[in-house]
């Protein structure tokens, strides 16, 4: 399950998307989605800081294989509203520590989630980012 619909910045240490909420996601109900959606939405987000690196090689503008991101810890949530069908998500992600290994990395990413200009979930995570090479 994919939870961005678009991705309009990326860089080594931040990355901004958009997830447009449609009537079909799993985790969409009574036309709200759920707190767990917005949480799988900010950690897909975020995760892609460090994933870059392992999927995508950007002075050849190649990828170089994938990566897969593991949740290690939640350290903070806060949902303040939960939006709505039909409603435009922004959420932006900042990597506050990064530790790398050959083929895995460990990291803490701070993000936070908008419904237009209202802050709607802050969350900071830790995870475990495995790059899988072709």
């Amino acid at each position: 399950m994919l939870m961005t619909t678009c991705m309009p910045y990326l860089d080594a240490n931040s990355v901004e998307t958009c997830f447009d909420i449609e009537a079909d996601c799993i985790f969409v109900k009574d036309r709200y989605l759920s707190e767990t959606g917005l949480i799988e939405n900010a950690a897909q987000s975020s995760a892609a800081i460090v994933a870059q690196s392992y999927a995508f090689d950007l002075e050849q503008d190649r990828q170089i294989g994938e990566a897969i991101a593991y949740i290690s810890a939640i350290k903070k949530v806060a949902v303040f509203s939960l939006p709505k069908v039909g409603e435009r998500l922004r959420t932006k992600g900042n990597l506050l520590s990064r530790y790398d290994e050959e083929h895995f990395s460990l990291c803490t990413i701070a993000s936070e989630t908008f419904r237009k200009e209202e802050l709607i979930v802050a969350c900071t995570f830790n995870f475990l980012v495995h790059g899988i090479h072709h």
